[in-house]
Protein backbone atom coordinates (compact mmCIF):
# COMPACT_ATOMS: atom_id res chain seq x y z
CA UNK A 1 0.00 0.00 0.00
CA UNK A 2 1.76 3.66 -0.72
CA UNK A 3 1.12 6.43 1.68
CA UNK A 4 0.71 9.47 -0.08
CA UNK A 5 3.80 11.57 1.71
CA UNK A 6 1.00 15.14 1.61
CA UNK A 7 -1.82 13.01 3.17
CA UNK A 8 0.57 12.21 6.13
CA UNK A 9 1.47 15.89 6.98
CA UNK A 10 -2.17 17.26 7.36
CA UNK A 11 -2.37 17.62 10.86
CA UNK A 12 -5.44 16.79 12.33
CA UNK A 13 -8.41 18.99 12.63
CA UNK A 14 -8.79 21.02 15.11
CA UNK A 15 -12.28 20.59 17.10
CA UNK A 16 -13.06 24.05 17.90
CA UNK A 17 -11.94 27.84 17.58
CA UNK A 18 -10.26 27.90 20.79
CA UNK A 19 -7.61 25.35 19.69
CA UNK A 20 -6.11 27.79 17.31
CA UNK A 21 -5.38 30.31 20.39
CA UNK A 22 -1.70 29.93 21.51
CA UNK A 23 -1.41 28.17 25.03
CA UNK A 24 -0.59 31.49 26.68
CA UNK A 25 -3.53 33.06 26.00
CA UNK A 26 -5.70 30.59 26.73
CA UNK A 27 -3.85 30.05 30.26
CA UNK A 28 -4.69 33.81 31.07
CA UNK A 29 -7.35 34.22 33.22
CA UNK A 30 -10.10 37.05 32.47
CA UNK A 31 -9.86 40.21 34.36
CA UNK A 32 -11.09 39.86 37.87
CA UNK A 33 -12.13 42.85 38.37
CA UNK A 34 -13.85 43.37 34.73
CA UNK A 35 -15.07 39.65 35.76
CA UNK A 36 -17.10 40.70 39.01
CA UNK A 37 -18.14 44.23 37.50
CA UNK A 38 -20.20 42.65 34.93
CA UNK A 39 -22.22 41.34 37.37
CA UNK A 40 -23.35 44.58 38.61
CA UNK A 41 -23.60 45.96 35.12
CA UNK A 42 -27.17 47.52 34.14
CA UNK A 43 -28.38 46.25 38.07
CA UNK A 44 -30.25 49.70 39.68
CA UNK A 45 -29.14 51.82 42.51
CA UNK A 46 -25.89 50.14 42.80
CA UNK A 47 -22.70 52.20 44.46
CA UNK A 48 -19.74 51.55 42.63
CA UNK A 49 -16.48 51.55 44.47
CA UNK A 50 -14.54 49.29 41.72
CA UNK A 51 -13.07 51.13 38.57
CA UNK A 52 -9.61 52.66 39.37
CA UNK A 53 -11.47 56.16 37.57
CA UNK A 54 -10.98 59.71 38.70
CA UNK A 55 -15.15 60.78 39.08
CA UNK A 56 -13.77 64.01 37.60
CA UNK A 57 -13.66 65.59 34.06
CA UNK A 58 -10.58 66.07 31.97
CA UNK A 59 -10.36 70.12 32.74
CA UNK A 60 -12.01 72.40 30.31
CA UNK A 61 -8.81 74.08 29.31
CA UNK A 62 -7.27 70.57 28.24
CA UNK A 63 -9.87 69.49 25.91
CA UNK A 64 -10.30 72.59 25.08
CA UNK A 65 -6.32 72.63 23.21
CA UNK A 66 -7.56 69.24 21.94
CA UNK A 67 -10.50 70.86 20.08
CA UNK A 68 -8.61 73.91 18.88
CA UNK A 69 -5.85 71.11 17.28
CA UNK A 70 -8.74 69.76 15.59
CA UNK A 71 -10.11 72.52 14.44
CA UNK A 72 -6.42 73.58 13.16
CA UNK A 73 -6.20 70.23 11.63
CA UNK A 74 -4.04 68.04 13.73
CA UNK A 75 -5.12 64.54 12.70
CA UNK A 76 -1.93 63.34 11.40
CA UNK A 77 1.07 60.66 12.52
CA UNK A 78 3.28 62.37 14.99
CA UNK A 79 6.62 61.17 15.65
CA UNK A 80 7.05 57.63 16.46
CA UNK A 81 8.39 58.75 20.03
CA UNK A 82 5.82 61.55 20.72
CA UNK A 83 5.92 65.24 19.75
CA UNK A 84 9.32 66.78 20.34
CA UNK A 85 7.37 69.20 23.00
CA UNK A 86 5.60 66.62 24.62
CA UNK A 87 8.75 65.15 24.98
CA UNK A 88 10.80 67.85 26.46
CA UNK A 89 7.72 68.69 28.72
CA UNK A 90 7.96 65.09 30.65
CA UNK A 91 11.54 65.74 30.85
CA UNK A 92 10.89 69.38 32.72
CA UNK A 93 8.07 67.90 34.69
CA UNK A 94 10.30 64.97 35.75
CA UNK A 95 13.24 66.74 36.73
CA UNK A 96 11.41 69.48 38.62
CA UNK A 97 9.15 67.38 40.40
CA UNK A 98 11.17 64.45 40.99
CA UNK A 99 14.54 65.07 40.49
CA UNK A 100 14.95 62.57 37.41
CA UNK A 101 16.44 64.01 34.46
CA UNK A 102 15.74 62.77 31.04
CA UNK A 103 17.03 63.94 27.66
CA UNK A 104 13.39 64.11 25.75
CA UNK A 105 15.57 63.14 22.64
CA UNK A 106 16.76 59.71 23.43
CA UNK A 107 14.97 58.68 27.04
CA UNK A 108 11.44 59.76 26.52
CA UNK A 109 8.83 58.33 24.26
CA UNK A 110 5.02 58.66 24.28
CA UNK A 111 2.57 55.65 24.84
CA UNK A 112 -0.86 54.85 24.43
CA UNK A 113 -1.79 54.92 28.50
CA UNK A 114 0.82 53.44 30.64
CA UNK A 115 -0.52 50.14 30.12
CA UNK A 116 1.06 50.48 26.67
CA UNK A 117 4.73 51.16 28.27
CA UNK A 118 4.11 48.69 30.46
CA UNK A 119 3.60 46.15 27.82
CA UNK A 120 6.82 47.33 25.82
CA UNK A 121 9.46 47.29 28.70
CA UNK A 122 8.24 43.93 29.45
CA UNK A 123 8.77 42.74 25.72
CA UNK A 124 11.59 44.36 25.10
CA UNK A 125 13.17 42.54 28.23
CA UNK A 126 12.11 39.21 28.68
CA UNK A 127 13.54 36.23 26.70
CA UNK A 128 11.65 33.03 27.77
CA UNK A 129 12.05 31.68 30.86
CA UNK A 130 13.41 34.68 32.64
CA UNK A 131 11.58 35.95 35.88
CA UNK A 132 9.88 38.82 36.82
CA UNK A 133 9.56 39.91 40.59
CA UNK A 134 5.86 41.23 41.06
CA UNK A 135 5.48 42.75 44.56
CA UNK A 136 1.71 41.75 45.35
CA UNK A 137 -1.00 42.93 46.25
CA UNK A 138 -0.31 44.53 42.88
CA UNK A 139 -1.90 45.83 39.38
CA UNK A 140 -3.47 43.01 38.04
CA UNK A 141 -1.81 43.33 34.66
CA UNK A 142 1.82 42.81 35.08
CA UNK A 143 1.22 38.59 35.69
CA UNK A 144 -0.46 37.96 33.04
CA UNK A 145 1.58 40.05 30.55
CA UNK A 146 4.69 38.59 31.58
CA UNK A 147 3.18 35.40 31.09
CA UNK A 148 2.40 36.38 27.08
CA UNK A 149 5.93 37.74 26.74
CA UNK A 150 7.44 33.89 27.90
CA UNK A 151 8.34 35.28 31.04
CA UNK A 152 7.58 33.75 34.96
CA UNK A 153 5.96 36.23 37.26
CA UNK A 154 7.23 35.41 40.87
CA UNK A 155 4.97 37.32 43.47
CA UNK A 156 6.39 39.04 46.27
CA UNK A 157 4.38 39.37 49.46
CA UNK A 158 3.71 42.53 51.23
CA UNK A 159 1.75 43.16 54.28
CA UNK A 160 -0.61 45.78 56.02
CA UNK A 161 1.81 45.08 59.26
CA UNK A 162 4.60 47.04 56.64
CA UNK A 163 1.92 49.17 55.51
CA UNK A 164 2.19 47.28 52.29
CA UNK A 165 5.80 48.75 51.37
CA UNK A 166 8.31 45.87 50.05
CA UNK A 167 11.29 45.48 51.99
CA UNK A 168 14.79 43.98 50.97
CA UNK A 169 14.38 41.06 52.84
CA UNK A 170 11.36 39.77 51.23
CA UNK A 171 13.07 40.49 47.95
CA UNK A 172 16.00 38.79 48.61
CA UNK A 173 13.91 35.57 49.44
CA UNK A 174 12.10 35.70 46.05
CA UNK A 175 15.24 36.15 43.82
CA UNK A 176 16.94 33.58 42.01
CA UNK A 177 19.34 32.90 39.38
CA UNK A 178 16.96 33.27 36.93
CA UNK A 179 15.65 36.91 38.29
CA UNK A 180 16.08 39.78 35.87
CA UNK A 181 13.06 42.21 36.29
CA UNK A 182 11.91 44.24 39.25
CA UNK A 183 8.15 45.53 38.86
CA UNK A 184 6.84 48.44 41.42
CA UNK A 185 4.08 49.93 41.76
CA UNK A 186 4.33 52.79 44.07
CA UNK A 187 1.99 54.60 45.03
CA UNK A 188 0.29 50.89 45.06
CA UNK A 189 -2.57 49.46 43.05
CA UNK A 190 -4.81 48.46 45.47
CA UNK A 191 -2.97 48.92 48.85
CA UNK A 192 -2.58 52.73 48.26
CA UNK A 193 1.15 51.93 49.97
CA UNK A 194 3.90 54.15 49.50
CA UNK A 195 7.57 54.61 50.01
CA UNK A 196 9.98 56.38 50.79
CA UNK A 197 13.32 57.65 50.42
CA UNK A 198 14.91 55.42 53.54
CA UNK A 199 12.40 52.47 52.05
CA UNK A 200 14.03 52.43 48.92
CA UNK A 201 17.77 52.58 49.90
CA UNK A 202 17.82 48.99 51.02
CA UNK A 203 15.45 47.88 47.62
CA UNK A 204 18.49 49.71 45.03
CA UNK A 205 20.92 48.05 46.72
CA UNK A 206 19.66 44.47 46.30
CA UNK A 207 18.40 45.46 42.47
CA UNK A 208 22.14 46.64 42.45
CA UNK A 209 23.84 43.66 43.96
CA UNK A 210 21.81 40.74 41.54
CA UNK A 211 21.98 42.54 38.59
CA UNK A 212 18.08 43.27 38.07
CA UNK A 213 16.28 45.66 35.73
CA UNK A 214 13.18 47.69 37.29
CA UNK A 215 9.85 48.39 35.91
CA UNK A 216 8.56 51.51 38.28
CA UNK A 217 4.79 52.05 37.22
CA UNK A 218 4.52 55.51 39.00
CA UNK A 219 1.28 56.39 37.39
CA UNK A 220 -0.15 57.52 40.65
CA UNK A 221 2.58 59.88 41.85
CA UNK A 222 0.90 62.58 42.12
CA UNK A 223 -1.71 61.01 44.57
CA UNK A 224 -0.04 61.37 47.60
CA UNK A 225 -1.28 62.68 50.58
CA UNK A 226 0.97 64.13 53.38
CA UNK A 227 4.40 62.50 51.73
CA UNK A 228 5.86 63.77 48.40
CA UNK A 229 6.08 60.71 46.22
CA UNK A 230 9.72 59.47 45.74
CA UNK A 231 10.56 57.91 42.23
CA UNK A 232 12.69 54.97 42.34
CA UNK A 233 15.01 56.28 39.61
CA UNK A 234 16.12 59.22 41.88
CA UNK A 235 17.79 56.63 44.09
CA UNK A 236 21.60 57.02 43.27
CA UNK A 237 22.60 54.74 40.90
CA UNK A 238 19.22 53.24 39.98
CA UNK A 239 18.31 55.83 37.31
CA UNK A 240 19.96 53.85 34.17
CA UNK A 241 18.39 50.43 35.35
CA UNK A 242 14.95 51.67 35.66
CA UNK A 243 12.40 52.28 33.20
CA UNK A 244 9.94 54.79 34.93
CA UNK A 245 6.16 54.46 33.30
CA UNK A 246 3.51 57.03 33.90
CA UNK A 247 1.15 58.66 32.60
CA UNK A 248 -2.00 61.68 32.90
CA UNK A 249 -5.09 58.99 33.52
CA UNK A 250 -5.29 59.28 37.00
CA UNK A 251 -3.85 62.69 38.22
CA UNK A 252 -5.49 65.04 35.60
CA UNK A 253 -8.43 62.75 34.84
CA UNK A 254 -7.64 61.72 31.42
CA UNK A 255 -8.29 57.80 31.87
CA UNK A 256 -10.04 57.60 28.52
CA UNK A 257 -7.89 59.86 26.06
CA UNK A 258 -5.06 56.99 26.56
CA UNK A 259 -1.83 58.90 26.90
CA UNK A 260 1.36 57.83 28.72
CA UNK A 261 5.49 57.61 28.31
CA UNK A 262 7.91 55.71 29.63
CA UNK A 263 11.59 57.15 30.22
CA UNK A 264 14.85 55.02 30.69
CA UNK A 265 18.53 54.47 29.42
CA UNK A 266 18.18 55.10 25.73
CA UNK A 267 18.78 51.74 24.68
CA UNK A 268 16.24 50.52 26.80
CA UNK A 269 14.12 53.28 25.12
CA UNK A 270 15.19 52.78 21.36
CA UNK A 271 14.21 48.67 22.16
CA UNK A 272 10.75 49.78 23.61
CA UNK A 273 10.25 51.73 20.38
CA UNK A 274 11.28 49.71 17.61
CA UNK A 275 7.89 47.49 19.25
CA UNK A 276 5.67 50.50 19.47
CA UNK A 277 6.84 51.43 15.59
CA UNK A 278 5.73 47.84 14.66
CA UNK A 279 2.08 47.97 16.73
CA UNK A 280 0.67 51.19 17.61
CA UNK A 281 2.69 53.84 15.22
CA UNK A 282 2.72 56.62 17.51
CA UNK A 283 -0.11 57.92 20.20
CA UNK A 284 -2.97 60.06 19.24
CA UNK A 285 -2.11 63.54 17.90
CA UNK A 286 -4.66 65.13 19.79
CA UNK A 287 -3.99 63.26 22.84
CA UNK A 288 -0.86 64.73 22.71
CA UNK A 289 -1.91 68.12 22.77
CA UNK A 290 -4.56 68.09 25.23
CA UNK A 291 -1.65 66.12 27.58
CA UNK A 292 0.68 68.69 26.75
CA UNK A 293 -1.70 71.63 27.47
CA UNK A 294 -2.30 69.17 31.21
CA UNK A 295 1.54 69.66 32.29
CA UNK A 296 1.73 73.31 31.23
CA UNK A 297 -1.34 74.78 32.74
CA UNK A 298 -3.28 71.79 34.74
CA UNK A 299 -1.38 72.10 37.82
CA UNK A 300 -3.78 73.98 39.91
CA UNK A 301 -6.62 71.69 38.77
CA UNK A 302 -4.34 68.80 39.88
CA UNK A 303 -4.18 69.81 43.39
CA UNK A 304 -7.63 70.68 43.68
CA UNK A 305 -8.37 67.20 42.84
CA UNK A 306 -5.94 65.87 45.29
CA UNK A 307 -7.75 67.74 48.15
CA UNK A 308 -10.63 66.38 47.32
CA UNK A 309 -9.34 62.36 47.55
CA UNK A 310 -7.94 63.66 50.71
CA UNK A 311 -11.27 64.64 52.05
CA UNK A 312 -12.78 61.47 51.06
CA UNK A 313 -9.61 58.68 51.99
CA UNK A 314 -9.91 60.50 55.51
CA UNK A 315 -14.05 59.80 55.63
CA UNK A 316 -13.37 55.94 53.85
CA UNK A 317 -10.41 55.03 56.51
CA UNK A 318 -12.41 56.42 59.40
CA UNK A 319 -15.52 54.85 57.87
CA UNK A 320 -14.33 51.04 57.71
CA UNK A 321 -12.96 51.06 61.46
CA UNK A 322 -16.36 52.61 62.95
CA UNK A 323 -18.21 49.63 61.53
CA UNK A 324 -15.77 46.90 62.47
CA UNK A 325 -12.83 46.70 59.22
CA UNK A 326 -9.14 47.25 60.11
CA UNK A 327 -8.35 49.25 57.23
CA UNK A 328 -4.58 50.21 56.53
CA UNK A 329 -4.18 54.19 55.76
CA UNK A 330 -3.30 54.59 52.24
CA UNK A 331 -1.08 57.24 51.86
CA UNK A 332 -1.13 57.48 47.77
CA UNK A 333 -3.78 56.37 45.08
CA UNK A 334 -7.06 56.44 45.79
CA UNK A 335 -8.34 53.19 47.03
CA UNK A 336 -8.10 51.93 50.22
CA UNK A 337 -7.78 48.28 51.23
CA UNK A 338 -9.66 47.12 54.39
CA UNK A 339 -9.76 43.77 55.97
CA UNK A 340 -12.65 41.15 56.12
CA UNK A 341 -10.45 38.53 57.81
CA UNK A 342 -12.42 36.85 60.78
CA UNK A 343 -16.24 37.75 59.25
CA UNK A 344 -15.60 33.97 58.13
CA UNK A 345 -16.21 34.61 54.37
CA UNK A 346 -13.65 34.69 51.39
CA UNK A 347 -13.18 38.11 49.76
CA UNK A 348 -14.95 37.02 46.26
CA UNK A 349 -17.85 36.08 48.91
CA UNK A 350 -18.04 38.71 51.19
CA UNK A 351 -18.07 41.10 48.11
CA UNK A 352 -20.65 39.26 46.08
CA UNK A 353 -22.51 39.37 48.89
CA UNK A 354 -22.37 42.82 49.49
CA UNK A 355 -23.13 43.68 45.98
CA UNK A 356 -26.16 41.10 45.85
CA UNK A 357 -27.53 41.81 49.25
CA UNK A 358 -26.28 45.83 49.94
CA UNK A 359 -25.82 46.78 46.19
CA UNK A 360 -22.47 47.95 46.05
CA UNK A 361 -19.62 46.83 44.55
CA UNK A 362 -16.01 46.48 45.79
CA UNK A 363 -13.51 44.01 44.39
CA UNK A 364 -12.57 40.71 45.99
CA UNK A 365 -8.69 41.10 47.16
CA UNK A 366 -7.76 38.13 46.16
CA UNK A 367 -7.43 39.33 42.34
CA UNK A 368 -4.76 41.54 42.88
CA UNK A 369 -2.06 38.29 44.23
CA UNK A 370 -0.39 36.97 47.09
CA UNK A 371 -1.57 39.10 50.77
CA UNK A 372 -4.91 40.16 48.86
CA UNK A 373 -7.30 37.60 50.14
CA UNK A 374 -9.14 39.16 52.89
CA UNK A 375 -9.58 42.35 51.69
CA UNK A 376 -11.56 44.19 49.74
CA UNK A 377 -10.07 47.00 47.39
CA UNK A 378 -12.47 50.25 47.78
CA UNK A 379 -11.66 53.14 45.27
CA UNK A 380 -12.62 56.24 46.98
CA UNK A 381 -12.76 58.07 43.68
CA UNK A 382 -16.22 59.10 43.83
CA UNK A 383 -18.97 61.25 45.71
CA UNK A 384 -18.90 61.93 49.60
CA UNK A 385 -22.43 61.37 49.18
CA UNK A 386 -21.96 57.93 47.63
CA UNK A 387 -19.23 56.90 49.61
CA UNK A 388 -21.27 57.58 52.72
CA UNK A 389 -24.37 55.39 51.68
CA UNK A 390 -21.69 52.89 50.28
CA UNK A 391 -20.08 52.50 54.44
CA UNK A 392 -23.44 52.56 56.41
CA UNK A 393 -24.22 49.49 53.59
CA UNK A 394 -21.39 47.63 54.27
CA UNK A 395 -21.95 48.63 58.16
CA UNK A 396 -25.44 46.60 57.46
CA UNK A 397 -23.78 43.76 55.93
CA UNK A 398 -20.81 43.32 58.38
CA UNK A 399 -23.11 43.29 61.37
CA UNK A 400 -25.45 40.61 59.83
CA UNK A 401 -22.61 38.50 59.23
CA UNK A 402 -21.73 39.19 62.64
CA UNK A 403 -25.49 38.37 63.85
CA UNK A 404 -25.76 41.47 65.47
Amino acid sequence: MIIDEKQQSIPAKRESMADYLSPQVRAIKPSGIRRFFDLAAGRKDIITLGVGEPDFITPWHVREACVYALEMGKTQYTSNAGTPELREEIAHYLNHEFQVAYDPGKEVLVTVGGSEAIDLALRALIAPGDEILVPEPCYISYSPITSLTGGVPVGVETFAKDQFKLTAESLRAAITPKSKVLILCYPSNPTGGIMTREDWLPIAKVVEEHDLIVISDEIYAELTYGTKHVSFAAMPGMKDRTILVSGFSKSFAMTGWRIGYACGHPELIAAMLKIHQYTVMCASNMAQVAALEALRNGMEEKDRMVESYNQRRRLVVKGFRDIGLDCHEPQGAFYAFPSIAGLGLTSEEFATGLLNEQKVAAVPGDVFGLGGEGHLRCSYATSVSQLTEAIDRMGQFVRKIKGE
